[in-house]
């Protein structure tokens, strides 16, 4: 049997042959995103190890891209890869009834003869809250810090940009407590609730902005204006007040809060800066002094305010992509009840629920057309408008929009368990990840505050060792203060994340997390699944060859043990028999064993159809003819007896040749590896331009491959759609899912393609190596700014004025760099695929 047969949705899979004794599920109950495998090991003297048990492939994505995706290393057992975050669980105390390192989940077990699905209950829930009074990446350590102290919380991940928080935490944990947890550490939080929050906290400062505006500018007039003496300066007090404690409060509490807690942040700053300038002026009006600085302490938070409502705004344009999607749903539903139609709001629809779609309309159900045909616009999963055409029997999926026919569709799935909901679920997720590049950017802001503060009360103190007056000195350290800027380090990769993942997100490509667009930079080598990868999966059957001439007989005995499977090669032979009107008798005790061959009873007999290794002779002749036109040969026996040959063809899908030639055409090596027979593999391989085969493998075989590959320092990109593709997917540097394929392959993928299109890989390589060098600009800026801006301050070069327009600048500047990525369009030019390497950060500079 091809190595691309997967496993059936729905019927019960259990183990074949073999020492495992697990619970037999269904799978299609598996859950995607908590699947834990049993991982496959090569030990240093290249002997075939076992499979380590309880990881999550989550985890294993992790260990993988912190090892920097080398593969495995024999001084430390050859595990796969390491990482800090698990050794953690690991000590933790194991819980009762669970495992070795105290986790419940699911694992497969993939072996030559058998693959089992074991499933349990999920063991945490997520929770995402939004947070307000963030600034910097200060915040977003401190509120981690917090979080994670807390006993049940798995993990926390904060992100600036979205100003979320996504909490990983132990099943039934309190809601309340993480709220007030974050409260408590000063600042405000509240359950994420879908919505413009970005274009909220755009509002609220810009009310502030207008009568900074507005009493700054009169503010100015009077200063310039010194012979009014001190009437001019009580009437400059009186408008600097509302500017400093209206227009400037959300900095002050900020701060007070951050000190309560003994840290500092941007807003930290901020306040030192405009409150110093401010009370020094106030001294000076009450002392007699005409020198006063009220002017520059209202500049400094209109400036701020400036920055800080351009910067909402861009980040809410980087967050465009998740609103818009969910816009795409369509809103009512016309339900069709004892053929009488009644017009419903889409969330009091059920599974099972008949709807009717007219023309034009959208389809608000995940479902199956059971009347009409049609054409729909699938731009939603696929990001191309070319209609697809439906008739009774096609899966439609909710969100995409109905051409000229009327359909009547029957939910399958509705609200949250819908490909939308799951679509912007991905969505959100990769946009609050970090790249592991974003860590030495926190290791810097967590420290970054108190060292400019620092600074700052040296340069003033140096200042007035230099002879000059108090009030100068004063006016370089509130320089020194402004110009730093701890947000544009704290922005940098996760504005670029967003902007990024949320162009992908519409152009049918969902990434999983940040890590991804730092692998994708440095990828050598892309492995493809055969079936339903290069190929389009929808296999038609194309001869038969039975040995007592009883070939009608033959594939009717094929079709009963493969209608218990949907592989398309299992579909293909049932299709066929009933295209040629076959009476297919009945089987029972359906059994699959992966890569390898599917089995059952009928009429008390063994039959078996898998791969045809152990025919005779007489056989092996007609197979290898038929394997080397490109089809693909499965054998049929009975009780251990081959009776006959099935041959099932599949054709090349339309863009793979093109997408295989880009790769190519960008410097990457590309291989194939598939469980079929090596003829047929290598008529494949020439028809999509592929060079290097592997083909005959088990699935054990694909990780291996993949471990080998990484053992030699190559980086791999696998890309896959079957159960049996898991292992390789997870182990891999990147995993690539065709959204065609199994929830266990999507759920071991990195980067899941919903349209199932092959052209669509090269484009998740592109938009991410080009999201990756938007990160290392964003960052070189970043730094760069601080570098020179800082000790240019501590000279007294710069006055606070321009400070902090400059501080407020870099913010926007990040963000502005980011959001260029909105602009990427799916390109045909197989040069535009060119390679990325990490000495392109000095051309990013």
């Amino acid at each position: 049997m091809p190595l691309g047969r997967g496993l059936p949705h729905g019927p019960t899979i259990r183990p074949v042959v073999g020492r495992c004794q697990c619970l037999a599920i269904p799978v299609g109950g598996i859950l995607a995103g908590r699947d834990h495998f049993d991982h496959y090991q090569e030990r240093s003297d290249g002997s075939r190890g076992i499979w380590r048990q309880g990881h999550d492939l989550r985890q294993l994505r992790a260990e993988r891209q912190q090892g920097g995706g080398s593969g495995p290393r024999s001084d430390r057992g050859d595990r796969l890869t390491r990482d800090r975050a698990h050794r953690r669980r690991l000590r933790r105390p194991a819980r009762r009834g669970s495992g070795q390192d105290g986790r419940r989940g699911r694992r497969v077990r993939v072996r030559r003869q058998a693959l089992t699905v074991v499933a349990a209950a999920p063991e945490e829930q997520l929770v995402t809250l939004d947070i307000e009074g963030m600034t910097c990446a200060s915040c977003v350590n401190r509120i981690e810090r917090v979080l994670e102290r807390r006993p049940g919380v798995h993990e926390a991940r904060v992100n600036l940009a979205t100003r979320t928080a996504r909490v990983r935490t132990a099943p039934h944990e309190p809601i309340g407590d993480l709220l007030q947890t974050v409260e408590r550490a000063g600042y405000g939080a509240r359950v994420h609730v879908d919505g413009d929050v970005s274009d909220h906290e755009a509002s609220g400062y810009l009310r502030r902005l207008i009568v900074a505006a507005v009493l700054t500018v009169p503010i100015l007039w009077l200063t310039f204006l010194a012979h009014l003496g001190d009437r001019g300066m009580l009437i400059t007090w009186a408008l600097a007040t509302p500017v400093q404690f209206y227009a400037g409060w959300p900095f002050i509490r900020s701060a007070v809060a951050a000190a309560r807690h003994g840290g500092s942040t941007m807003d930290t700053l901020v306040a030192a800066g405009s409150l110093s300038a401010y009370g020094y002026s106030v001294w000076a009006t009450l002392a007699g002094r005409q020198e006063h600085y009220f002017d520059t302490a209202a500049v400094i938070i209109t400036l701020i305010l400036v920055g800080k409502v351009l910067e909402a705004r861009a980040r809410a344009g980087a967050t465009d992509a998740s609103r818009t999607l969910l816009e795409r749903a369509a809103k009512t539903a016309t339900l069709l009840v004892d053929a009488e139609e009644r017009s419903v709001a889409v969330e009091d629809l059920r599974v099972g629920d008949t709807v009717v779609v007219r023309p034009g309309e959208k389809i608000p159900v995940d479902g199956v057309v059971v009347a009409g045909a049609s054409t729909v616009d699938l731009s939603l999963l696929t990001g191309e408008s070319a209609p697809v055409e439906v008739v009774p029997g096609t899966e439609v999926v909710g969100a995409s929009v109905n051409g000229t026919g009327r359909l009547i569709v029957q939910a399958r799935h509705v609200g949250a368990d819908s490909k939308l909901a799951e679509i912007v679920r991905l969505l959100q997720a990769a946009q609050g990840s970090k790249a592991p590049v974003q860590r030495l950017a926190d290791r810097i802001s967590s420290v970054f505050v108190p060292i400019v503060l620092g600074l700052a009360a040296l340069t003033f103190g140096g200042w007035l060792l230099a002879g000059v007056g108090a009030g100068a000195a004063l006016l370089h350290a509130v320089s020194v203060v402004l110009i730093a800027c701890p947000c544009a380090l704290g922005l940098a990769t996760p504005a670029a994340i967003m902007a990024g993942s949320g162009r992908a997100a519409e152009l049918g490509i969902l990434f999983k997390g940040g890590e991804v667009f730092e692998a994708a930079r440095d990828i050598t080598v892309v492995l493809l699944d055969k079936t339903g990868t290069v190929t389009e999966g929808r296999m038609g059957l194309a001869d038969v060859f039975a040995v007592d001439g009883d070939a009608d007989g033959m594939l009717a005995l094929a079709a009963a043990v493969e209608a218990g499977s949907e592989h398309p090669i299992a579909a293909a032979v049932v299709a066929g028999a009933r295209q040629r009107n076959l009476i297919v008798p009945e089987a029972t005790g359906f059994a699959v064993e992966a890569g390898s061959r599917a089995s059952a009873s009928v009429g008390g007999r063994t039959a078996t159809v898998g791969r045809p290794d152990g025919v005779g002779p007489d056989l092996r002749t007609t197979v290898e003819r038929w394997a080397a036109a490109g089809l693909t040969v499965v054998a049929v026996a009975v009780d251990g007896e081959v009776r006959g040959i099935v041959a099932v063809a599949d054709r090349i899908k339309p863009g793979s040749a093109a997408a295989i030639a880009r790769l190519r055409a960008g410097g990457l090596q590309v291989a194939m590896v598939t469980g079929d027979r090596r003829a047929t593999a290598e008529a494949v391989a020439r028809q999509a331009g592929i060079d290097r085969v592997l083909a005959e493998v088990y699935p054990e075989d694909k990780v291996a491959e993949v471990v080998r590959l990484q053992h030699e320092g190559e980086r791999v990109m696998f890309v896959g759609d079957g159960i049996n593709d898991a292992p390789a997917l997870a182990g891999a540097r990147i995993g690539v899912a065709l959204g065609s394929g199994t929830d266990v392959a999507i759920a071991a993928a990195d980067i899941t393609l919903p349209g199932g299109d092959l052209g669509g890989a090269v484009a998740a390589m592109e938009i991410a190596r080009r999201t990756y060098r938007v990160i290392q600009q964003n960052l070189v800026w970043a730094f760069a700014y601080n570098v020179v801006m800082i000790p240019l301050a501590v000279a007294g070069v710069l006055n606070p004025m321009f400070a902090a327009g400059a501080m407020a600048t870099s913010s926007v500047t990040v963000v502005a760099n980011a959001l260029r990525l909105r602009r990427f369009h799916r390109r045909t030019d197989p040069q535009q695929l060119a390679p990325i390497h990490v000495e392109e950060i000095a051309d990013a500079a």
